[in-house]
């Protein structure tokens, strides 16, 4: 019986001597994860914080029972400190920004100056807060510091009326019931610790995994698996978001100092004007050009019948993930070689370097303060000011909701003169293209497909579905037009366009019930088909054919030949006529010493013409 009592007492203690800072820090948990709870239907608190809550509480009442008194107070008032102040920071950008810390937000103020940030104090000083959800916390706060100082405003009973009570106890057997209580409450706390234990340990385990990642990129690919990591305490936020910028800065450092190192040897300027036009989430089975049954590219069809379109017939992307992919694209970097993508030189830094205007017109990657993790991990490296400066002569500076957004933003860069024809231009857009949410990624006025038109082909998939396909087919249709309006900008000049969007895309595919991406998913046949596989074109003005039949007869030569894209900028070092180390003719599709049979590993991990053949040859047996 004395063994339990002992254990039963060890097990209490933890919060016998930290009781208040066990209650107060599980109330302000709580609180930051109601007021922080997303406003879209459906959303729920994180099934599991109630018990994963506790056991961290208890777990720092564990570490604080450790010290000596007076180091004990000091260090609860340190942590008082740190996270009421962070749950406030968190809090409030959510009330503001629409989200939580993140690692794009702590990206933002560090590249804040004394100005703004004084700026920002004083928005955050104003009365409004008093009426935000702040108030709940500062509510709590209040009832702390109140009853802490309890003694001073209350008058507790005199010493006499103490001992006189305590005498009374003793004589009811106080001394029993303090050990059946003891007991009780020990029982209860290690029943708790055994559930909370339990039902916490994925999450733990992931949180472990996800903080210990070896880079932003594969941060990200961790968390686009299903059972990734839930971040539901403010503090947790803030040290993810913290860990994140530090992988980001070792890559930025590492990209910094190879791209210092840039050589051009020799620059012909073969192509006064190279536009490369980056889409989004585009899946080549939803294309009309790629035999798709609705005619959802009629412009890129035409300009292709006319013979200045060129289409590719067998070309995917590396990566299912814009991120990947972008760092893949913009690095000279190919899969398979050694080291990653920030030990090579970034192509438009090369361009720079050879003496092009660099323009980048992105519908994403501008450092906002409610970017995902997603977001801020493909577009770190762009953002970065000395990046930046390296790469692009000309940026635009806000996002669209739709992509003719960036057409208004070139005709006015035009317009003022920073972008022109006195030196030769490679000018990239990034689109939004069809990204999810497919409603949002085309105007009303321009919709022209609705659930009526998949009843016949797709009678398998109800009302809903239905739509959600129409909605793609819409804003397919519709990046149809954006990209036939950015080829109009350049149709009279001696200029050439390269189309390929990031990635494919799924949505409701015969067989395959679900929209988006599969990215935690081993890669097969009908995943490879559907997610990497994309379309790919080149357009050739007139007077560029005119000028430059030797280019075109190579477009034409290798319209079917295999290609990934992240061997696409040694096909713009080409097509720019630069001479440079980091050029290898291997790697460019419209070399004669193009290399065809080099192995295109989706993800580093799977060789898709493995999987396409092997999936060829199981039909034909089948047949």
């Amino acid at each position: 019986m004395k063994t339990l009592r002992r254990v039963a007492s060890l097990l209490l203690k933890p919060i016998m001597k930290n009781s208040v800072f066990f209650v107060m820090m599980y109330a302000l948990g709580m609180l930051s994860a109601i007021l922080t709870l997303p406003h879209h239907k459906g959303a729920t608190l994180y099934e599991n914080i109630y018990l994963e809550l506790f056991l961290f509480d208890y777990c720092a009442c564990a570490a604080l029972a450790l010290f000596p008194h007076k180091i004990r107070t000091w260090l609860k008032r340190l942590l008082y400190v740190v996270l009421y102040t962070v749950s406030i920071i968190d809090i409030y950008c959510f009330w503001k920004f629409a989200s939580t810390l993140n690692p794009t937000m702590l990206m933002l103020v560090n590249e804040t100056d004394s100005r703004e940030a004084g700026d920002f104090i004083r928005a955050f000083l104003n009365v409004d807060i008093l009426f935000s959800p702040l108030c709940w916390i500062f509510s709590l706060i209040l009832i702390h510091a109140l009853w802490v100082a309890r003694r001073h405003f209350f008058h507790l009973p005199s010493k006499r009326a103490r001992q006189t009570a305590r005498a009374w106890l003793m004589a009811i057997d106080a001394k029993a019931t303090k050990w059946k209580l003891d007991y009780a409450g020990g029982v209860a706390i290690a029943a708790l610790l055994a559930l909370s234990v339990n039902t916490s340990w994925h999450n733990i385990k992931e949180t472990v995994r996800l903080m210990t990642a070896d880079t932003i990129g594969t941060v990200e690919h961790i968390l686009t698996e299903k059972d990734h990591a839930v971040l539901y305490l403010p503090i947790y936020r803030l040290a993810f978001s913290i860990y994140s910028n530090s992988l980001a800065d070792k890559q930025i450092g590492r990209c910094i100092a190879t791209n210092e190192k840039i050589a051009v040897d020799t620059c012909t300027r073969r192509s006064p004007t190279i536009v490369l036009i980056i889409g989004e989430s585009y899946g080549k089975a939803h294309s009309y050009q790629y035999g798709y049954y609705l005619k959802t590219t009629p412009r890129q069809m035409r300009r292709e019948r006319s013979g200045l379109l060129t289409k590719f017939t067998d070309v995917v992307s590396c990566w299912n993930l814009t991120s990947f992919v972008f760092k893949n694209v913009l690095s000279t970097h190919v899969v398979g070689q050694k080291g990653e993508w920030c030990d090579y030189p970034l192509f438009p830094a090369i361009f720079r370097k050879a003496g092009y205007h660099v323009s980048f017109l992105t519908n994403q990657f501008l450092p906002k303060a409610k970017d995902a993790v997603y977001d801020f991990s493909g577009g770190f490296f762009l953002n970065n000011a000395t990046l930046s400066k390296a790469q692009f002569d000309t940026r635009n500076t806000q996002t669209h909701q739709y992509d003719d957004g960036l057409l208004d933003d070139y005709d006015r860069l035009v317009k003022r003169g920073e972008i022109t024809n006195d030196n030769p231009n490679l000018i990239i857009f990034h689109l939004i293209g069809q990204h999810v949410n497919y409603r949002t990624r085309c105007p009303n006025a321009q919709r022209k497909f609705g659930p009526e038109a998949y009843a016949k082909t797709r009678p398998e998939l109800d009302e809903k579905k239905r739509r959600i396909i129409a909605d793609y087919d819409n804003a397919v249709l519709y990046n149809d037009s954006i990209v036939d309006a950015i080829i109009k900008r350049f149709e009279h000049k001696e200029a050439i366009v390269i189309y390929m969007p990031d990635h494919g895309e799924e949505c409701y595919e015969p067989g395959r019930n679900f929209i988006c991406r599969n990215h935690s998913a081993a890669i097969d046949w009908p995943l490879a088909h559907y997610e990497f596989e994309i379309p790919f074109w080149i357009y050739c003005s007139r007077e560029y054919v005119k000028r430059h039949r030797d280019v075109y007869r190579a477009i034409r030569k290798a319209k079917d030949k295999r290609f990934m894209t992240d061997a696409l900028p040694h096909m713009m070092l080409w097509l720019a006529g630069i001479k440079t180390k980091d050029y290898r003719p291997e790697y460019n599709l419209l070399s004669t010493e193009y290399d065809e049979r080099r192995p295109r590993i989706l993800k580093n991990t799977t060789d898709y013409d493995y999987l396409r053949e092997r999936h060829y040859a199981e039909s034909a047996k089948r047949k």
